[in-house]
């Protein structure tokens, strides 16, 4: 089958908002959290986090544009702070339920049966029952042109995790926290681990890291 941008242009509304948000592949699942300058504590599921470099610590998201209330980009904008989470297997139907749109005074968390959890060094609420949560610094919000979207750029303050999830190298075995993944909207997945591999270099044949 062959599509052209007129194509998918044609596709209906909803059928092609499923095709192009599938078309990316998996996707990581978190949830965002942020305060609001009048206490309230906001959670969104979010599949766009992005790494942006490791020193600094940077990690990026994308924010939809705000022609509706947004409370997410609202809070980050207000208070500098947020907090990403992984979604894992056990909490799924609680984190895609944060995808509703729920009134800017209603918490997502009490509204699906989250834990809030408070650090004193980051003022954005955790995810008590994720295995990994990350606490970033608003450091740059940009305007995407094309769409109006936002690209919301977060340096990393401190990361909550299971110690068994650090392997010996730093890398973070996703799997053994049960980490999952998203494709389209609303599809969850699991994954297996096939290799890891050495660093590729020209001179050298690759191999798999043991």
């Amino acid at each position: 089958m062959y599509l052209s941008d007129h194509d998918i242009r044609d596709m209906p509304k909803q059928y092609r908002t499923n095709f192009v948000n599938s078309l990316s592949g998996f996707k990581s699942a978190n949830l965002i959290g942020t305060r609001s300058q009048s206490g309230c504590n906001n959670l969104a599921l979010f599949s766009s986090a992005v790494h942006l470099g490791a020193n600094p610590a940077l990690m990026g998201i994308i924010s939809r544009p705000d022609s509706v209330t947004r409370d997410t980009l609202t809070n980050i904008r207000e208070t500098g702070y947020f907090s990403l989470n992984h979604v894992h297997k056990d909490m799924i139907e609680a984190a895609h339920q944060c995808a509703a749109r729920y009134p800017s005074e209603v918490s997502e968390f009490d509204a699906v049966g989250l834990t809030p959890q408070t650090s004193q060094h980051h003022p954005a609420p955790y995810v008590k029952e994720s295995h990994v949560s990350i606490g970033l610094k608003s450091r740059e919000i940009m305007t995407i042109a094309v769409n109006n979207c936002y690209l919301i750029i977060g340096e990393i303050i401190e990361v909550k995790i299971e110690n068994e999830a650090i392997q010996k190298d730093g890398t973070i075995a996703l799997e053994a926290i049960q980490t999952v993944t998203i494709s389209g909207l609303d599809h969850y997945h699991t994954t297996r681990l096939i290799h890891q591999y050495n660093y590729a270099k020209p001179d050298r044949p690759l191999s798999i890291k043991k």
